[in-house]
């Protein structure tokens, strides 16, 4: 198992398709065998999904996310869980106890729209699904 973790100053990111680090964790046994932060260089939300995959990564912990990074990532057979916030060692080993807590529903949490001027009811970076709001619940 490998789970990636989108990484800033030891926490994790908050939102996926502008996070300039994974910190990238292979399991063995249940239990992290070793652990490298790789630097993103500047992706976007597909592109990210299409290197987690390239680093055989099959799961994500994140912050938010919006709907077009979600799809890409199933559609790599990545799973992910948003919402998570804090220490991205101590999320990591949640997860592993099953005691991870996490949001089922997430989105993407940023306002900016990536530069773009549109109101938060059109789709354009996979927010609508979220009842046209970019913030989480």
């Amino acid at each position: 198992m490998k789970i990636a973790v989108t990484y800033e100053n030891g926490n994790v990111f908050q939102h996926f398709g502008h996070t300039q680090q994974f910190k990238v964790y292979k399991v063995r046994d249940g239990k992290v065998a070793e652990s490298q932060i790789v630097n993103t260089e500047g992706s976007g939300h597909g592109a990210l999904a299409g290197m987690l995959s390239g680093l055989g990564v099959d799961t994500l912990i994140c912050g938010g996310i919006g709907g077009g990074a979600q799809t890409a990532l199933a559609e790599m057979g990545i799973r992910f869980y948003g919402g998570v916030s804090g220490n991205a060692d101590e999320a990591v080993n949640a997860l592993l106890t099953g005691k991870l807590k996490f949001e089922q529903n997430v989105r993407c949490a940023h306002h900016e729209h990536h530069g773009e001027s549109h109101p938060c009811g059109e789709d354009r970076h996979g927010c609508a699904g979220n009842g046209g709001s970019c913030h989480q619940n």
